[in-house]
């Protein structure tokens, strides 16, 4: 995997984006997080991650990319915990559960490739 280039590793990154995309998308419009303030939280601090990358992806600047994803990687993480901690609380529905999985995935995913890059 360390042979990727920063372009590839940058689009492999966003294709993990787009699985936390589907999941800040189903937190937001959920019932559940019109009335809970914390889960609000997570579905803005997954908006902000995502919105950092937006310009050096429209740019294509890998390394501007790389970069900002690995400075605020600790921000999507905490984001994440967050909302395993909070899952059964809100919600025990196999929509919310699968969420959590789903995002726990991606994130792994994206702290791994984001260690290999140079």
């Amino acid at each position: 995997m360390s042979s990727n280039s920063p372009a590839e590793l940058m689009q492999r990154v966003d294709t993990e984006l787009a699985h936390v995309w589907m999941v800040r998308t189903f937190l937001k419009h959920s019932e559940e997080a019109a009335e809970d303030d914390e889960l609000a939280e997570v579905h803005r601090e997954l908006y902000d991650y995502m919105l950092a990358l937006g310009g050096p992806l429209k740019e294509g600047n890998a390394e501007e990319y790389l970069k900002v994803a690995r400075k605020k990687l600790a921000k999507l993480r905490r984001a994440t915990e967050q909302f395993i901690a909070i899952q059964p609380e809100i919600s025990g529905h196999t929509n919310f559960q699968m969420a959590a999985v789903s995002l726990r995935a991606a994130v792994d995913s994206i702290g791994q490739l984001l260690s290999t890059a140079p």
